[in-house]
């Protein structure tokens, strides 16, 4: 799981905790099909539709009509949430979802240039849907930007809502990093792909190979593994850099906790919640200033660089050398005598523990989701688009022939209307038996006005472009 999946997945618990009904649209993994349910009532389709490449479907745009259409009427969808500019599969249930006369919102998790010919289709495909998109969420100012610009959104119809941790989950354990005073743990967890900046982290190891105390711990995978393990072969650190592999999320906390710095080198980010994590498990975070980075973590927090290996390797040193110096700091408090040295390293010796609160108060899940409800309440206060506005909308990107293909949609939801009429169609519903106890004296205690609607959310595997599907239901108060 990446970023992506964990922020729908603590998305849905908190909606669920809220009472509203969450759903997940996705496609199948190997064997996986049919529908689960996970923590607390999650209900997870995973829809017979193989991927096509990197954990991403076939953008067909008619083919998953029926089944989408089918999916979203049984579930009374009134929301339809897609997640990630690279998920065909989020695009496609939007599309449907708009054409069924549902709101539609939009979460961009990436940044994209303007220059490349893989950013340019990619970004002119992202105009064309979200021509009719209600709204567009961001996890960064940055983001925001960015979004804006290669997708003309218009600025208003776009929020930005930072990505959050389970700080509850990832606290600090001292107790876990090395007994040797001297030796001090780099921590890096990321997948190892050119857009995290692996070639950067191979060109550091080298300048590091005469300092003897400073350790490597790497989590994760990928085509650029091979180049990290051919650096460390050549420059004799297999003794000091230690190569985990691929890591369940429920691990990286255990790894984080080993270590005394985190080392991110991403030439592009939106958001970034590896820093995030690695801040509340009260690690010094050295990181690339790139992308929406430097929003994410105040300055105390966290040490900007440039995209260079010196750049990189100065910020990494000077968290070495901090590090250093807050043993230093022990060794004398043990002696009794600190003197003026902890006024003027105050931020030094900060205690990890105070990091995690730092990074609790910043960061989340409740506040995330009542501004995404905010979102909710305001797409569903707008009219529903006719068709003829639609297509006028879609032609504002100057792709004329994507109106065939919007036309070909409808005329195969009027025929499936004609085909499988809606009346016989069962309904799930609405309700969720496993917080309904909760919810009942939640409902009795605060009589708040709550949110009659439904949410799909759709998503995409870290990896890749996988899509992933979610609805959210709220009861009136009048049904308990």
């Amino acid at each position: 799981m990446g970023g992506v999946e964990e922020h729908i997945f603590n998305l849905s618990q908190c909606l669920l905790s809220r009472g509203h009904k969450v759903v997940i649209l996705t496609h199948s993994y190997g064997d996986r099909k049919g529908v689960r349910y996970m923590t607390n009532g999650l209900k997870v389709y995973y829809i017979p539709i193989k991927v096509f490449y990197n954990q991403v479907i076939l953008p067909t745009m008619i083919c998953n009509v029926p089944l989408l259409r089918y999916i979203l009427l049984r579930e009374r969808i009134e929301i339809v949430h897609g997640h990630s500019a690279f998920s065909t599969l989020a695009h496609e249930a939007m599309n449907v979802g708009q054409l069924l006369g549902l709101r539609s919102v939009f979460t961009d998790h990436s940044l994209f240039g303007f220059a490349d010919l893989s950013a340019v289709v990619t970004n002119k495909f992202l105009e064309i849907s979200l021509s009719n998109c209600n709204h567009c969420i961001c996890v960064s100012h940055t983001g925001k930007e960015n979004t804006v610009l290669r997708a003309k959104v218009h600025r208003d119809k776009v929020s930005v809502i930072p990505n959050a941790v389970d700080t509850a989950h990832f606290t600090p354990n001292p107790c876990q990093r090395p007994s040797d005073p001297d030796r001090i743990n780099v921590i890096v967890v990321s997948r190892l792909v050119y857009r995290k900046g692996v070639d950067l982290l191979a060109g550091i190891l080298p300048k590091l190979k005469n300092q003897p105390n400073v350790h490597f711990i790497i989590g994760g995978d990928g085509p650029k593994r091979a180049l990290l393990e051919e650096i460390r072969e050549k420059n004799n650190m297999q003794d000091r850099v230690t190569m985990l592999g691929g890591l369940e999320h429920s691990q990286v906390r255990d790894v984080l906790t080993q270590g005394h710095i985190f080392l991110n080198t991403s030439l592009t980010e939106a958001y970034c919640m590896a820093i995030v994590e690695a801040a509340s498990c009260g690690l010094q975070v050295v990181s690339t200033r790139v992308g929406g980075i430097p929003e994410v973590l105040p300055e105390n927090l966290i040490i900007l660089t440039e995209p260079t290996v010196d750049s990189v390797y100065r910020g990494l040193m000077t968290a070495i050398r901090r590090e250093a110096e807050k043993k230093q700091i022990g060794s004398i408090y043990l002696n009794g005598d600190l003197g003026g040295l902890l006024a003027s390293r105050e931020q030094l010796v900060m205690c990890p523990f105070e990091r995690n609160n730092i990074v609790a108060h910043l960061y989340n899940w409740d506040n995330v989701t009542a501004r995404t409800e905010k979102v909710y309440r305001k797409v569903m206060l707008e009219k529903e688009s006719p068709l003829g506005q639609m297509m006028v909308n879609c032609l504002r990107s100057g792709v004329w022939p994507f109106l065939l293909v919007i036309s070909l949609c409808h005329l195969l939801m009027r025929f499936l209307d004609w085909f499988v009429p809606r009346k016989f169609i069962d309904l799930c519903p609405l309700d969720n038996p496993f917080w309904e106890g909760a919810l009942a004296a939640r409902q009795r205690s605060t009589n708040r006005q709550s949110l009659n609607d439904v949410r799909v959310h759709v998503h995409h595997h870290p990896s890749g472009s996988s899509s992933s599907f979610r609805k959210k239901r709220h009861k009136h108060p009048a049904d308990y």
